[in-house]
């Protein structure tokens, strides 16, 4: 497989590789190469397995710096290259592992009271007593009057493990929660810290989850804490931190005396970092100037918002004041700190995007300085986990239900941040900005769109196909679609810890802004899979800006909007104004399949936490029926409901997963009990599609013709594509067919609808047949229906078109608007709409590309003068 530099990031890449099957065998060993054929050490593990117990995706760990901009790698049998002979060196006691990777010696405890226990460099302690860190905010009242006060905790770690053993790469993984002094826990936590071969960066991925009281535990400080000895003349400590335009660099003596002078040339060294060495009279001057001076024993540092951070400095001592120091709008967050025995550089990723990060290093006047690396900054506002309202708003504002089902309790988020060490006093300015940019932008190596589609990564997708003028009109409205979601982020400023990622559901065009405010048209939480989209747009492109995009969707929609622990585990919460704020919840917000992309081309670890919670997630159906509310229990056979699409489909997304990961059948034989219980309904999958579901056995029960919710919610949330690609993975003829069929029937005319079996469907309307156009695509290429393909093609384009506007995803720019100088805008939009033509012409164009018109008058023709009414777009 030839791989391909996506990103200009440097250091370790992780990276993903698909195999034919039968090709790979999970001994087998693998030899990569750069551009110019020289051998490149690599660590490897198996991802997925096809069904015959062939490997069918691997993940590996190489040094970017070695790969260039282009690799291969190929299957090597026996004693393979990977098997690096010098790397990484680990010693384990009883009590601890001490971890050697040429440059760094990493020690770590086994009694979880540290993450790490110290970091040696060149024999030297450089950082010790890593500790996770917590403040929560707790009302109480006293006499009469309200108050607040500060709860502190420190992460204790119940497990200790090595998750990831190699030459190149350990990963260490650490779980626990947070305690107070009285060992009350808050804040389930895990912790992952990769250690790299002749790598001086210890990267960190922190995940939390919210277990608290959303009425009394309000979130105020959460990061990691670590010490840093300090050494030398206080005239030689330092800090910077980046900016928007350069570098903030301060010494923590500030070289300003007016009896006696500073020596000449002093303060001009101290500003360019270099250490200071006075002689004779000049260092007697300096003693009298350390004597009287003040020491500027501590600086905070917060970005508050997307578009402001501020630093703050103070003397020690608790009842003394912070004074501002620098205020910017963003800064990618590399911050570094040190004296004359080495600094630190600490860098936050998406430090100004996910806010309110920040860092406080205290103790710069003493032997030992520490430094608290914030993903939430005490110095910002709390963040509280409360709803906005004590009900629901379901008939105006479309939430689901009357009643309040917002609960925070069980979401999770994850960050990442870094230390490097080095041997300068502080590092240059142009080094702390590298590394800002190492970090924010890791290197990232995928193959070729074009290898993908050979090798039917990901089921049914489509390459973009240019040579037609309908073709170019198609590309190029895939290709608005995303700039404008793109541009939407940074224009709305969609930024925030719990925020960043997500989208808005849909556009209020009278205000001239998102319905932010108006309950189930918020934040969209996966709602009619935009993951797939996004990430099947990647796929078929190649493009970075695509990459990351989806990536920060996936990190977010697979944290925030859903639930990993407490009666909810497992599921998600529908669109709402607070991600956690809809009654509905339900297996679809967290399914598997909406990150299983990019699981597989970068072996993400904190996805697999994630897909072992969602293994097994059918038992969370006895907690909470998605139908529950539109049924008599009593009347019921089994204990819950499943809708063949979404429910059962999202089951099957994470049933899937399980099986390719681990080759293990229980999963696949889950999948065969349901499918064979929907092929005895009397219309197989066109029945239903509510059902009723039984958790332990599995086994659907066919009530009848109900369709709660409307026949779309049946095949819009991904539903097509798990089962086109599970049809495959299961070899199943009948369940082909049977898609097929669906597909056929969704676009048949009204009154063949009505008649078909007999007149079973009754009254049942098939709604927005655009959602189904990628099921009719495969339909019209499995039966080879022309007839059909025209239909399914119409469908797509009359979606976007009419006969007199082909503008479709065109943006307008309005002047100030909305509070903004200047306003992109396409008022129709929804991202429920964007997301779903977009995907379905992404899938439906690798089964119909040749039945589509070749020239935009005869696509004209076809749509006609009115085109389709979508979601208010004519």
């Amino acid at each position: 497989m030839k791989l391909y530099k996506l990103t200009s990031g440097e250091g370790y890449a992780s990276f993903g590789c698909i195999w034919k099957k039968g090709e790979c065998r999970s001994d087998s060993s693998f030899l990569l190469k750069n551009s110019e054929g020289q051998s490149i050490p690599v660590q490897s593990r198996v991802t997925a397995y096809w069904p015959d117990g062939s490997v069918k995706w691997t993940a590996h760990t190489a040094d970017a710096a070695l790969m260039g901009r282009e690799a291969e790698i190929t299957v090597f049998e026996g004693s393979g290259p990977d098997a690096f002979s010098d790397g990484i060196r680990v010693t384990e006691t009883d009590r601890e592992f001490t971890v050697y990777n040429g440059c760094v010696t990493v020690t770590i405890e086994k009694d979880g009271k540290h993450i790490f226990k110290s970091i040696e460099k060149n024999g030297r302690i450089t950082a010790r007593d890593a500790v996770p860190v917590l403040t929560l905010e707790e009302p109480f009242e006293t006499q009469g009057y309200k108050a607040r006060f500060d709860h502190t905790y420190e992460g204790v770690s119940d497990h200790v493990e090595i998750e990831e053993a190699g030459s190149l790469q350990y990963i260490f993984k650490f779980t626990g929660s947070h305690a107070d002094r009285d060992g009350n826990r808050k804040l389930p936590f895990i912790i992952r810290m990769k250690v790299q071969y002749m790598c001086e960066t210890l990267q960190f991925t922190h995940t939390f989850v919210y277990d608290g009281d959303e009425n009394r535990d309000f979130l105020k400080g959460l990061g990691i804490s670590f010490k840093k000895p300090m050494s030398g003349p206080l005239y030689n400590r330092h800090i910077k931190l980046t900016t928007d335009n350069g570098v903030f660099h301060e010494g923590m003596i500030t070289l300003c005396s007016w009896k006696p002078r500073v020596p000449k040339g002093f303060a001009d060294a101290q500003v360019r970092g270099e250490i200071l060495r006075p002689e004779g009279q000049d260092l007697v001057d300096m003693e009298k100037i350390l004597e009287a001076t003040p020491y500027w024993d501590t600086y905070d540092v917060c970005q508050d918002s997307a578009d402001h951070f501020a630093v703050r400095k103070k003397l020690a001592g608790d009842d003394l004041c912070y004074i501002d120091s620098f205020h910017g709008n963003r800064t990618k967050g590399a911050l570094c700190f040190g004296s004359e025995s080495g600094c630190v550089c600490v860098g936050i990723r998406d430090f100004w995007e996910k806010y309110p990060s920040g860092y406080t290093v205290s103790g710069l006047s003493e032997d030992e300085a520490v430094c608290s690396v914030w993903l939430w900054s005490p110095s910002a506002p709390v963040m509280d986990f409360r709803h906005y309202a004590r009900r629901g708003y379901n008939s105006i504002c479309y939430e689901g239900y009357d009643y309040k089902g917002a609960d925070p309790y069980g979401v999770a988020c994850t960050n990442e941040f870094c230390l490097e060490f080095f041997d300068d006093m502080i590092v240059q300015d142009s080094v702390l900005t590298a590394y800002a940019d190492k970090y924010n932008d890791p290197a990232v190596y995928v193959g070729s769109p074009e290898f993908y589609h050979e090798m039917g990564a990901f089921g049914y997708w489509s390459l973009p196909d240019t040579s037609t003028e309908v073709g170019k009109w198609i590309e190029d409205q895939l290709d608005k679609a995303f700039k404008f979601y793109e541009n939407e982020v940074e224009q709305r400023k969609w930024y925030g810890m719990f925020n960043y990622g997500d989208f808005m559901h849909t556009y209020d065009p009278a205000r001239h802004v998102w319905r932010y405010d108006v309950g189930g048209y918020a934040w969209d939480n996966t709602e009619l899979v935009p993951t797939l989209w996004l990430w099947l747009f990647f796929i078929r492109t190649g493009r970075a800006d695509v990459y990351r995009l989806a990536e920060k969707l996936s990190r977010h929609t697979s944290e925030v909007d859903v639930y990993h622990i407490g009666k909810y585990k497992g599921m998600g919460s529908r669109h709402n104004v607070r991600h956690w704020g809809c009654p509905c919840k339900e297996a679809r917000i967290a399914m598997a399949g909406h990150h299983r992309i990019f699981y597989f081309l970068t072996g993400d670890r904190r996805l697999e936490d994630i897909f072992d919670e969602l293994k097994d997630n059918e038992e969370t159906f006895l907690n909470r029926d998605p139908l529950g509310d539109f049924y008599d229990k009593d009347k019921m056979v089994f204990p819950s409901h499943a809708r063949s699409g979404p429910d059962w489909s999202s089951l099957c997304s994470n049933w899937m997963m399980q099986w390719e990961r681990f080759n293990d059948e229980t999963y696949k034989n889950k999948i065969i009990v349901g499918s064979d219980d929907i092929k005895a309904a009397p219309m197989k999958l066109v029945s239903g599609p509510d059902f009723e579901f039984d958790p332990k056995s599995l086994h659907l029960r066919y009530i009848g013709e109900r369709t709660t919710g409307g026949v779309h919610l049946q095949i819009c949330m991904g539903a097509p594509e798990i089962w086109m690609e599970m049809a495959d993975l299961l070899d199943d003829d009948e369940w082909r067919d049977m898609l097929a069929e669906y597909g056929r029937v969704y676009f048949l005319p009204k009154e063949e609808q009505r008649a078909y079996h007999d007149g079973m469907v009754g009254r049942r309307e098939f709604t927005f047949p655009m959602f189904a156009a990628a099921l009719g695509a495969y339909s019209a290429a499995r039966r080879k229906d022309d007839v059909l393909s025209k239909r399914v093609s119409g469908t797509l384009l009359a979606a976007l078109m009419t006969s007199e506007n082909t503008e479709g995803f065109k943006a307008g720019t309005l002047k100030n608007t909305a509070g903004l100088e200047e306003l992109s805008e396409i008022p129709w939009i929804s991202t429920n709409f964007t997301a779903q033509i977009c995907l379905n012409l992404i899938v439906a164009l690798d089964f119909i590309r040749d039945k589509l018109p070749d020239t935009m008058e005869e696509a004209k023709e076809l749509v006609g003068p009115a085109g389709k009414t979508i979601f208010g777009r004519a």
